[in-house]
């Protein structure tokens, strides 16, 4: 009898312990739902179900507003990465990025060059810089249309000045690319301008001024000390840059209603489903394209963008 009396109570203990650890595990997953709960309920609703539907109706022969559809399995994805159309949208889509991304990261590194010196004004001028990038891409679209007007854009006005006739930018498709090139490369200008900014304001002055006793001048500076010491921030920009072209849509649209020669692979997405197509199936498969691309994009991000540069 003495030997078992502690022997019960070491059990009854024990099953004390493990419902107050079940009571516990049920309250905390009881307050996780109740916080979470709804978030996690509107993410799948509004962004995992869309994804897999639109996975679902890329396998699809389906125009928009239809009521029937024949399963075709990948066939709009081979028709995409085969047909003519879908090679012109690859080479549009390349030289947009490639241009917009390196105009933007040049100019902008080159403008926070100037913005870092102790100039008069400089707030006023940085500021001024960055507005574009906040501004409505509708609007951006609305005024440089009527800027690159042949007849009545201000620009129109600037060839005639010195004898020229304006470019046709809206009827060529090569002008018209060149045209939301520039448009995009000063929306985003500021933005990458600010960001470079920040990452030359985070140089320690110590190591500038100790390669200014070892006699570098300031060109041999810039491309030994300061480049190599930015390059987080530059991979930083260039990817959210990449991801911020690839997207591109509200200037191409407002500028180019109907892609001649700008059909980048999400405005791409947009002509074939809302368009005189109405392919609804083909426009699914562009966008899931165009989904595992922005995801591979993003997990390189993910991936190098910790490997930090430390200056002690």
């Amino acid at each position: 009898m003495t030997t078992k009396a502690p022997e019960q109570s070491t059990k009854t203990s024990e099953r004390r312990h493990r419902s107050a650890r079940r009571k516990r595990s049920r309250w905390n997953w009881t307050l996780f739902l109740l916080f979470a709960g709804p978030n996690i309920g509107l993410i799948l609703m509004f962004i995992y179900y869309p994804l897999i539907a639109n996975i679902r109706f890329s396998t699809l022969n389906w125009r928009l507003g239809s009521d029937s559809a024949q399963y075709i399995g990948f066939d709009n994805f081979v028709r995409f990465f085969t047909s003519d159309t879908g090679i012109e949208v690859w080479r549009v889509t390349g030289i947009f990025t490639i241009a917009t991304v390196i105009g933007s990261m040049v100019l902008g590194l080159l403008l926070a060059v100037v913005l870092n010196r102790k100039l008069p004004g400089r707030t006023v001028v940085r500021t001024a810089v960055f507005s574009p990038y906040v501004l409505s891409g509708v609007g951006v679209g609305l005024v440089w249309s009527f800027i690159f007007d042949p007849n009545l854009g201000v620009l129109g006005h600037v060839f005639r000045f010195f004898g020229q006739r304006s470019p046709e930018w809206f009827l060529d498709p090569d002008l018209a690319l060149v045209m939301v090139i520039i448009v995009y490369i000063w929306k985003n200008l500021g933005y990458c301008a600010v960001i470079f900014l920040a990452g030359l304001q985070s140089i320690p002055d110590d190591l500038l001024e100790a390669a200014s006793i070892d006699r570098a001048g300031s060109v041999r500076r810039f491309f030994k000390v300061v480049l190599p010491l930015l390059s987080p921030t530059m991979f930083f920009i260039l990817i959210t840059s990449i991801l911020s072209s690839m997207q591109a849509f509200d200037v191409l649209r407002i500028m180019t209603p109907t892609g001649h020669g700008t059909n980048t692979i999400l405005f791409e997405v947009y002509l074939q489903s809302f368009g005189a197509y109405q392919r609804a199936g083909y426009s699914a498969a562009i966008s899931v394209v165009l989904f595992l691309v922005l995801f591979l994009i993003t997990a390189v991000q993910i991936r190098y963008v910790e490997r930090k540069v430390h200056y002690a």
